[in-house]
């Protein structure tokens, strides 16, 4: 498959306004925050630069242009690839039709219940990539691969506890026996369409970071706190780098309480990655 990249390094942009402005964004490895008022071209930016994958929400980016006007530098300069997961922040109807895929759970009704039911698909892969890591290890006559299994559910268990303190105060709690994602709430057995749509987003958001399974990848998100109370909000970053401290996180704001637990330095204006040549 080639080198896998650490992170992105760089975002470049060519004319992606009248008038010839360039965007050239270089880019930390743990979290990069976009921000400004609106219509100032935050959002612009960071739809530009997933334009070109694909249009799908996760897959792999490779280095140079990936579509006329658009180049992603990687680091280290010799990675052949990296990990990327886009999330869509917006819980609107679900209104294309052109995939008959999306037709096949009638309880998918939007764009947040369209990712959770994609995101139910790899968290089974990712159950199965573990347990079979855990065998692995647990069989490998190697003491120190040995003692390293128990280290593997980990991250998932965190997930887990993550869910629940989120979910307090409506009493809601993760199944942690079920295959799928699930919860419970005074007894009742409820699947993750039943979510509000900010507790669908919090999901959709830690669940593709678990996923990843630890491996370095970039999570892009447009304004990521649509529907987020401020208590998530101030937590949202801290949570993704705790469940992986791989991710590159890549997204634009104009929430003050996203940067309030610590990320202030890590805020960039679109003026200072605008060039006017």
């Amino acid at each position: 498959m080639g080198k896998q990249a650490e992170y992105i390094s760089k975002i470049e942009i060519k004319a992606l306004w009248q008038g010839g402005r360039h965007i050239e964004w270089e880019l930390r490895p743990d979290v990069n925050i976009l921000s400004g008022i609106n219509g100032v071209g935050k959002s612009t930016i960071i739809n530009h630069s997933v334009k070109g994958l694909h249009n799908i929400d996760s897959g792999e980016i490779l280095p140079g242009e990936v579509m006329q006007g658009i180049n992603i530098r990687l680091y280290p300069a010799d990675a052949e690839y990296i990990k990327y997961d886009v999330i869509r922040s917006f819980d609107r109807p679900l209104l294309r039709s052109d995939l008959l895929e999306k037709l096949a759970d009638s309880r998918v009704r939007t764009e947040l219940d369209w990712q959770i039911y994609k995101l139910q698909r790899r968290f089974l892969d990712y159950q199965v990539n573990i347990g079979n890591k855990i065998i692995e290890y647990l069989t490998s006559g190697d003491p120190e691969k040995m003692a390293l299994a128990t280290e593997i559910p980990k991250p998932k268990a965190m997930f887990q506890d993550m869910m629940d303190r989120l979910f307090d105060d409506t009493k809601k709690k993760i199944d942690r026996k079920s295959n799928e994602i699930q919860f419970f709430q005074n007894g009742d057995t409820l699947t993750p369409y039943q979510l509000s749509s900010g507790e669908k987003q919090m999901l959709v958001i830690l669940l593709t970071v678990l996923v990843e399974d630890g491996e370095p990848h970039a999570l892009i998100m447009d304004e990521p706190e649509v529907s987020l109370h401020i208590e998530w909000q101030q937590q949202l970053i801290s949570l993704i780098r705790q469940l992986n401290p791989k991710a590159q996180v890549i997204m634009s704001t104009h929430a003050p309480a996203l940067i309030m637990d610590g990320w202030q330095d890590c805020v960039i204006e679109v003026e200072e990655i605008t060039n006017p040549n």
